[in-house]
């Protein structure tokens, strides 16, 4: 079989990835159990983790995993159904790319997105299991120790090339590997300013939330 991927095909698989993608669940779930919206406070980042802030610990969890899953179930589709289109790992790696660009610049709420770290994530895990899982305590680890999402976020994605290349090798999905680490680096620059300012918030602090969720200020990302 050509290694190289049909074009319609590969087109087709990244735009749905990138659709997946620009489903913002924590908006959506924040308006399914009546919170407030997320771009509205706290850091007004529609992630997990501003979610957290809420003081809903239910609907932090929910918008954590369908924002992994929008990252691995494309890459896994890929996996499973590319073959007979002519698509292969590379592919794939690079159809999590495109859900994880989604959830950044999401076409269904303005381009205003996340920071991508669960998307992210839920790619790494479906384009390489043992790449995943050894980002993830890479992340854990710094949480636990240091308390700060961002810090152990932004370690994470600067170890995750590393170990794809000299544990698994530079295989061609590290190209999608290295861009998502430098834009999800790129989106966390307030938070790297936070934190040299020693004014980040840390793991579970709770911001106070608008009375009433409403749509996201001008501006805001």
């Amino acid at each position: 079989m050509n290694q190289t991927p049909a074009a319609l095909p590969l087109a087709v698989a990244l735009i749905a990835s990138y659709l997946a993608g620009s489903v913002s669940f924590a908006v959506l779930v924040s308006r399914a159990m009546g919170l407030a919206d997320p771009r509205s406070y706290g850091s007004k980042n529609p992630g997990a983790t501003n979610v957290l802030r809420s003081g809903s610990r239910a609907a932090a969890v929910l918008t954590l995993a369908l924002d992994a899953l929008k990252g691995y179930v494309p890459v896994l589709l890929v996996l499973v159904y590319g073959p007979r289109w002519g698509l292969g790992e590379t592919a794939a790696a690079y159809a999590g790319l495109a859900a994880f660009l989604g959830h950044l610049w999401p076409v269904f709420f303005r381009f205003r997105g996340g920071k991508g770290v669960a998307t992210a994530a839920g790619a790494l895990m479906a384009i390489n299991p043992g790449l995943g899982l050894c980002t993830l305590a890479s992340w854990a680890l710094m949480a636990a120790f240091f308390r700060y999402v961002s810090l152990a976020s932004i370690v994470a994605a600067l170890f995750a090339p590393f170990y794809q290349a000299l544990i698994w090798g530079p295989t061609p999905a590290l190209g999608a590997i290295v861009a998502m680490s430098l834009l999800l680096i790129w989106r966390h620059e307030g938070n790297i300013r936070k934190l040299l300012a020693g004014t980040e918030s840390r793991l579970g602090q709770k911001a106070v939330p608008s009375a009433h969720a409403g749509p996201a200020k001008r501006g805001h990302s």
